[in-house]
């Protein structure tokens, strides 16, 4: 059982976890509470408004974790468009591997279901999606992309990127995520007009 002061934050890391695997209206409020060993009344005090803060707070974890990964790979990338996407799929296959091709996109499966259960989480969850294409966009313009060429090349990652997490999770393998990095060597990452 965590510590008094631990259990807010292992209730938001139960959350997430848990919403990754199963989702949001398959994740119900008993078991995160019981999974995190976070006691029922200290619960109720962090999250008052229940579960919809509770997946507040786990986007915004996610999303802080994401944007991290996202910002270190284009660090270690600079002026490179082919390795950082090439990092980048690699990255996101070696987390899938890891979790046994358990773990979805916390966004991605909160989008599948939320939007006409809460439209202040399906707000949030836009804003991480944006965010995320605004740093690849960054690193694409960084590498010689017209500003056009790097946003639509942005999209275009982000949407293989969770395209392929779904992909992954199925087959339990992370084959796509090699194809796709094979298709970028092909032209995809190339700086054009």
């Amino acid at each position: 059982m965590p510590r008094k002061t631990d259990a807010r934050d292992w209730a938001i890391a139960t959350a997430e976890r848990l919403f990754r695997i199963q989702g949001y209206t398959a994740t119900g409020l008993k078991q995160i509470i019981e999974e995190s060993g976070s006691p029922k009344g200290s619960f109720y005090f962090h999250f008052p408004r229940g579960k919809a803060q509770l997946a507040e707070e786990a986007i915004d974890r996610y999303l802080a974790t994401r944007i991290a990964l996202l910002r270190n790979i284009s660090a270690n990338t600079v002026g490179d468009a082919l390795k950082f996407v090439h990092q980048i799929f690699e990255a996101f296959a070696a987390e899938m591997a890891a979790s046994d091709f358990q773990y979805g996109c916390l966004m991605q499966n909160l989008a599948n279901e939320l939007p006409a259960l809460d439209p202040e989480l399906t707000k949030r969850i836009a804003r991480g999606f944006v965010d995320s294409e605004e740093i690849v966009a960054e690193h694409f313009r960084g590498c010689g992309f017209t500003s056009a060429r790097a946003s639509s090349a942005a999209a275009a990652l982000v949407a293989a990127v969770e395209g392929a997490r779904t992909i992954a999770r199925l087959e339990r393998t992370p084959a796509i995520f090699e194809a796709l990095a094979d298709v970028s060597v092909q032209g995809w990452a190339i700086p054009k007009g």
